[in-house]
């Protein structure tokens, strides 16, 4: 299929839920960095997953009914412009390249959306987002109001657009998991290279540029979100982003980072000692990490409730916890008073797509919602460890996550991430092929 048919099938599906009325999808705004600089744009991944277009300055509106149509509003072709910051597509252009039944100027939103609206029974949009946004479309909706006299109607109801769409993005398609097991693929290759680069004395944004280096080089317009690149006793804060710290010899170094390409995220996490060998007390605690993530992964497939990994990860986390004499007291006790949680703080997931936290309900009228096949999760257990408080010398400031992306299948589950090693061994032999 082609970009510009699927982008249009999404479209085509968007007003066929919605069964009747207007959806308002804006694009993402530039955001000033500091003075006239802004920071790199990025799309907004709802208005990307409709049209396939990337210029700022755009919003889509798709109007629902027989037949339904769908309209681009974006930046005029202005060459003096182009000069400075790039192609623009234009209305014409865009409207044929992407498929669109009409495009228009993006002056012209404000005068052609209450007429768009006019008689209509709803409006789908999203709000509370972004104020300014909010009083736009506040701004449309009363003045269809104002028209009542004349016998228009407004919308009576606004429904969340995103609550449609958060249901179509959970479902991948062929083409965006070849795009995410592109994704993937880059993304096992820098932490692989993470490992070889890796040894005392050098920094932990050294390594941070190695991982870097190796998305851009491969194709990945960017990190999917701030890496995290953690020595020692930094793998215990679990947002860690300073990466700034020295490595240290008897250090583990976690690193949670991963691509995004063509709008799509990865998201690794991998732990390894920086010397490139497990000492014992870091070895027991890694293969424990392991074990839970192992009996999470056996729990990812159709027909399971999203919990199941969880449950899963908790109990032979907490079964390791009493038997490093981390927790005292049984193992049923470690669950019912959630003690494990000083150590486990953590869910051991999250769906992943567009937005590496992406779209999706957890749970459907109040119970964990099934896996069903084209879902991609992560599955990402751990245990932190910080010093202090009872805690064994020989175990302080250990920090362990392992972290993959996990495809459910007809009939079970596909990691799309092993060719980052994580079992202790291969972890090792890797590291003896260390750069220079």
């Amino acid at each position: 299929m082609s970009e510009t048919s699927l982008y249009a099938q999404r479209r085509a599906q968007l007003a066929a839920r919605m069964q009747s009325g207007v959806a308002i999808v804006p694009g993402a705004p530039e955001r000033t960095r500091n003075r006239d600089a802004h920071y790199l744009y990025r799309f907004d991944s709802y208005f990307y997953y409709l049209t396939g277009f990337r210029e700022p300055e755009a919003v889509l509106v798709v109007v629902a009914g027989e037949p339904a149509k769908s309209l681009l509003f974006c930046r005029d072709k202005n060459p003096e412009r182009e000069v400075w910051d790039g192609f623009r597509h234009g209305p014409a252009a865009a409207r044929e390249a992407f498929g669109f039944d009409e495009a228009h100027s993006i002056t012209k939103l404000d005068e052609l959306v209450p007429e768009l609206l006019s008689n209509q029974t709803a409006l789908f949009t999203h709000l509370g987002a972004d104020s300014v946004w909010d009083a736009r479309v506040v701004g449309w909706v009363n003045e269809v109001r104002n028209r009542a006299r004349s016998g228009v109607t407004a919308p009576r109801e606004i429904e969340d657009v995103h609550v449609v769409l958060d249901e179509m993005r959970l479902i991948k398609s062929a083409e965006e998991l070849a795009t995410m097991r592109r994704a993937a693929e880059i993304s096992t290759g820098a932490h692989r290279r993470a490992m070889q680069s890796a040894r005392p004395g050098r920094s932990e944004y050294e390594i941070e540029a190695e991982l870097l280096y190796e998305f851009r080089r491969h194709g990945a317009q960017a990190p999917a979100y701030t890496p995290i690149v953690a020595a020692g006793a930094n793998a215990c804060v679990l947002h860690y982003v300073e990466n700034a710290a020295a490595l240290a010899e008897g250090d583990l170094l976690l690193i949670d980072a991963g691509c995004e390409l063509d709008g799509y995220a990865s998201d690794i996490t991998r732990t390894f000692p920086v010397n490139g060998k497990f000492s014992g007390p870091q070895k027991d605690v890694y293969e424990m990490v392991l074990a839970a993530q192992a009996a999470a992964l056996a729990e990812v497939r159709p027909g399971n409730t999203w919990d199941q990994p969880h449950e899963a990860a908790v109990r032979v986390l907490a079964q390791g916890l009493v038997d490093l004499g981390l927790l005292s007291g049984g193992v049923e006790q470690a669950i019912e008073t959630e003690a494990y949680k000083k150590f486990y703080m953590h869910r051991t997931g999250h769906w992943l797509g567009l937005d590496v936290h992406d779209a999706g309900d957890y749970k459907l009228n109040g119970q964990w919602r099934a896996l069903q096949p084209g879902m991609v999760l992560t599955v990402e257990p751990g245990c932190y460890i910080r010093a202090g408080d009872g805690v064994p010398e020989r175990f302080a400031n250990i920090g362990v996550r392992i972290e993959d992306d996990v495809l459910v299948t007809d009939d079970g589950h596909e990691v799309l991430t092993t060719a980052a090693p994580k079992a202790p061994g291969d972890i090792e032999n890797l590291m003896r092929s260390r750069r220079g």
